[in-house]
């Protein structure tokens, strides 16, 4: 596994957690999924994550790109 599918992993699975827990619990749970989509927005220009970078700590490869 690498850091670049790992991160698609997490981003995933806090997306359907949150809409399941939304759907099933509380209505609000949707501002998760919310934060989630700003955060991505975010970090496509900076460049921060702070996932990838514990990911990275884990020393996962890392590859460039989806080929």
């Amino acid at each position: 596994m690498t850091v670049e599918r790992t991160i698609l992993l997490v981003v995933g699975l806090v997306v359907l957690g949150s809409v399941l827990l939304a759907a099933l619990h509380d209505i609000r749970w949707l501002w998760l999924t919310g934060a989630m989509g700003a955060h991505l927005i975010q970090a496509s220009f900076t460049g921060l994550c702070p996932v990838v970078m514990a990911l990275k700590r884990m020393n996962l490869p890392s590859r460039a790109g989806f080929a």
